[in-house]
């Protein structure tokens, strides 16, 4: 066990890190128009429903 908390976990723990160090930094070599950060929702014509085309509820009194 102590193999695991002196020698694994922190290796783990640095390649984790590496890791997330080089996807974060690919973003310098990626275009332009890829580097830049996704849209939230798309341009078009959306399909979602909205308020003004909801039908009104059915309210019972009970």
């Amino acid at each position: 066990m102590a193999i695991f908390r002196q020698y694994i976990a922190p290796l783990l723990v640095v390649l984790v890190f590496v890791f997330a160090l080089v996807a974060v930094s690919a973003r310098i070599f990626l275009p332009s128009d890829m580097a830049a950060p996704a849209p939230i929702e798309e341009v078009g014509v959306s399909s979602q429903t909205t308020p003004a085309n909801l039908q009104p509820a059915a309210h019972t009194n009970s």
